[in-house]
């Protein structure tokens, strides 16, 4: 069975680049996350070949995994980041980002996270309320720094075809401007003296699974600009999308951007994927603590929760499930579920899989983007540590270390 070129089963073992993934999981207590940076080194060299007759300049989108190690390889590749907070920046700088290389996007900056990323020399603002224009402005006005590369964020009243947790075009959406404010404030640059307002970000959500709604958007965006020529640059965000299903057919990459590039010629355009890039380069390994039957099911608890991955309970998401060693099993019919004190706390429902034992290992795949990112210590949990394999593949290290229980009370009074 092979997922991809990283994360495949040979000879009954789950793989992750020339690893058994069971042998890194025994030395190590689960649950563990595992990433493989081969892998999202080629993700995102994929996606920089298929952009190129458009040259377009890619942000890696941290909120998906801000992991250092993945955030110092992509830097590595060439690749700028798209942060959407103070700590994201931070993180990027730490990790060898330029600053001139980093977007600042987001719905609600605070006045000091503005005033220090226009300190720190940031790249690009992709701006989301006028007011943010203001405080923009202000904050460069106090230090001298002239004209910032300002996009204004166009909700163009678009609704992708994706989970509603994950559509951000649409007029209800709390993303974006409106036609009006938008040229408001093109049409009134002089109240913004310190800034360069030279490019428009367009970004209607995650998982697009064909270019329909994005051109409708490129559209919306083109006949909206077409009377300012100071608007140069062209954000068109992320949202290419990922199988998580072994079945799941999903338009190439190419394919898409064949559709798409014909109307992007004239400008610079930038990219911000994140799941894209890493979402099929992760795994989360978990050990079966009970195996439960009750009222016709089974039940395989395992030491993974919502708190280590809460996409199922929070959009209901499909994560494939796979034993870390492969045996001739029984089929049955399981309910995966965590030890977290909540109904919801479920990582797969009605999902037929090998019969499992206690002490066996399984990996939840495709689980590189918003997992831990995601993570939480809801029930006083502490989150799990985080295994790189590197891009050599046959070796591997903890980036991040699991917490402990004096992490979680470190802060408190």
């Amino acid at each position: 069975m092979v997922f991809n070129s990283s994360i495949c089963i040979v000879d009954a073992a789950l793989m992750i680049d020339d690893l058994p993934v069971d042998a890194i999981a025994r030395e190590l207590e689960t649950p563990v996350y595992m990433y493989s940076l081969k892998r999202i080194q080629e993700n995102y060299r994929r996606m920089k070949v298929a952009f190129e007759p458009v040259g377009a300049r890619i942000h890696y989108s941290a909120k998906a995994n801000s992991n250092p190690a993945i955030l110092r390889t992509l830097i590595d590749e060439g690749a700028g980041i798209d942060a959407v907070s103070g700590g994201e920046i931070a993180r990027a700088l730490l990790a060898g980002a330029a600053a001139q290389d980093i977007v600042f996007a987001g719905v609600g900056k605070t006045v000091a996270e503005i005033a220090s990323a226009v300190e720190r020399g940031i790249g690009w603002f992709n701006v989301e309320n006028e007011l943010e224009l203001q405080y923009l402005n202000e904050a460069a006005s106090s230090i001298g720094r002239q004209k910032l590369q300002v996009a204004l964020r166009f909700n163009p009243e678009v609704s992708a075809d994706t989970h509603p947790h994950i559509s951000t075009g649409h007029g209800g959406a709390k993303f974006g401007l409106t036609v009006r404010a938008i040229g408001d404030a093109l049409e009134q640059p002089q109240r913004y003296p310190y800034l360069s307002i030279c490019g428009i970000h367009v970004h209607i959500g995650s998982q697009l699974g064909d270019s329909a709604a994005t051109l409708q958007a490129l559209a919306k965006t083109k006949q909206l600009i077409g009377s300012y020529p100071e608007i140069h640059t062209i954000n068109l965000g992320g949202g290419f999308p990922v199988a998580y299903r072994q079945d799941q057919a999903l338009p190439s990459l190419e394919d898409l951007v064949s559709e798409i590039a014909p109307h992007l010629h004239g400008y610079q355009v930038l990219l911000e994927p994140g799941r894209a890039v890493v979402a099929n380069a992760g795994i989360l390994v978990a050990t079966v603590l009970y195996v439960k039957e009750q009222a016709g099911k089974v039940f395989y608890i395992v030491d993974a929760s919502m708190t280590e991955l809460i996409r199922p309970a929070l959009y209901g998401a499909h994560h494939e499930i796979v034993p870390l060693v492969q045996a001739d099993a029984e089929r049955v019919v399981a309910q995966v579920v965590g030890p977290v004190c909540e109904s919801a706390d479920v990582l797969a429902t009605d999902r037929e899989m090998a019969r499992l034992q206690v002490g066996d290992r399984v990996a939840i795949m495709t689980a590189g983007a918003y997992g831990m990112a995601m993570a939480s210590n809801y029930n006083s949990r502490a989150r799990p540590a985080e295994v790189v394999v590197a891009v050599d593949g046959g070796s591997w290290s903890v980036s991040r270390r699991r917490e402990t229980i004096r992490d979680l009370i470190n802060c408190e009074a």
